[in-house]
């Protein structure tokens, strides 16, 4: 798979050594996911794994991609040690993993165990990290909001979280879906400093947690309501000798 992922890579970017790999950081974050979700639904373990490390060997065929990696699977597992009677198991998984939601549900546990792993990769904290660097290997000039703006634009998510088969990974696509608009919001609030507004609202109501005082120190040392403050070297000496006399 990792081979592979090179010669993606190499269409991609024109270059093996991509400062960021996402299609093979995307494979092994599906196949942990896979593994994973495997032992706590009761799937089998070595279809889900095989399957989650060849569900996207074919991703030159795009759109067709799960059909011809299937047909690698049948071909290329029976070279290996794999049981040669689990092996069209894991055809089938592969040839179920197309979309990004579902209309219908998987029936076979297996297919929809791959489904939810390598949904769960694109959902999360852990997608907007790959999308950032799949971004940055492509060699973009992006602006910070730039960013945002891709980040914020995504507008399937919640279908996916609805389309998820097993328990464990409808619960985790939940929490992955809330860190992951906290992400942006949080974000966009320090872009446009709307965190200064909303620390000023808690602090005169005494709501959430706040400092009561902030030292800063500025250019003239004057602080903004007009205290003078002590240069932080002064203080850093100070704690020092305060500290050798103990």
């Amino acid at each position: 798979m990792y081979q592979a992922t090179l010669r993606e890579a190499r269409r991609r970017y024109n270059t093996e050594k991509p400062i960021f790999n996402y299609r093979w950081e995307h494979v092994e974050a599906v196949a942990q996911l896979a593994v994973n979700l495997a032992r706590l639904t009761g799937a089998d373990e070595e279809v889900v794994e095989a399957a989650a490390w060849l569900h996207d060997i074919r991703k030159d065929k795009k759109q067709d991609h799960p059909r011809a990696g299937a047909k690698f699977a049948r071909e290329f597992l029976p070279t290996t040690d794999f049981p040669p009677g689990k092996i069209e198991r894991v055809a089938i998984a592969i040839e179920d993993h197309m979309g990004l939601w579902r209309d219908e549900p998987l029936q076979n546990l297996e297919s929809a165990v791959l489904w939810d792993a390598d949904k769960l990769a694109k959902i999360g904290l852990t997608a907007a990290v790959h999308w950032m660097g799949m971004g940055f290997a492509a060699g973009r000039r992006r602006t910070t909001l730039d960013i945002l703006h891709d980040g914020t634009a995504v507008d399937w998510h919640e279908k996916t979280v609805a389309s998820m088969h097993t328990a464990p990974a409808r619960r985790a696509a939940i929490a992955r879906l809330v860190a992951y608009d906290q992400l942006w919001s949080a974000l966009e609030s320090e872009l446009y400093g709307e965190d200064l507004l909303l620390h000023a609202v808690h602090g005169e109501h005494g709501e959430g947690h706040h400092l009561d005082v902030v030292l800063v120190e500025t250019d003239d040392g004057v602080a903004d309501d007009g205290q003078v403050l002590e240069p932080l070297e002064s203080v850093a000496e100070d704690q020092s000798g305060r500290a050798g006399e103990a």
